[in-house]
């Protein structure tokens, strides 16, 4: 006879956090120069607010995909944008994907047109899924990323 497995509570605690996530399709926005930050369901579009999901994306690692873009606006007044996906090796907490998404955040945004340039943003997902450019671009605009102040005459 085989013996059962113990009782692991932080397993299960793990397993529950990562269902209610999926389940809710979370996804964490931040958008710049106005500094929101904030989740999103990325399939309904529809704001998340904080408490036991928050607590889901923080207190656990995950596998995590990140879409890092930069939104201009051309001459022509064509809305356009720059954009590079991220998915770090491993499960991470939220607190240590600072450094990867920094780098990839200032490289972008230094590669960018800055006269052209109107917001930048990240959006965070803790499942390892990909995200096409139509996509990210619907979830930028549902949090308003585009209408926003210039980052020119922010940056100081």
């Amino acid at each position: 006879m085989k013996k059962r497995k113990p009782h692991n509570l932080q397993a299960r605690i793990a397993r529950s956090c990562r269902s209610l996530l999926a389940a809710n399709h979370v996804a964490v926005v931040n958008i710049d120069p106005s500094g929101r930050q904030g989740m999103i369901n990325y399939k309904s579009l529809k704001n998340i607010a904080p408490g036991k999901i928050g607590q889901a994306v923080c207190s656990i690692p995950h596998r995590w995909t990140i879409y890092i873009s930069v939104l201009c606006i051309d001459a022509r007044g064509d809305r356009y944008n720059k954009s590079v996906e991220v998915a770090p090796d491993g499960v991470y907490l939220s607190d240590h994907l600072e450094d990867v998404i920094e780098h990839c955040y200032k490289k972008l945004r230094d590669e960018a047109n800055q006269s052209q340039m109107v917001a930048s943003g990240w959006i965070a997902i803790p499942e390892a899924i990909s995200l096409d450019e139509a996509h990210a671009a619907r979830i930028f605009e549902a949090v308003g990323a585009w209408n926003q102040q210039k980052v020119a005459a922010c940056a100081a």
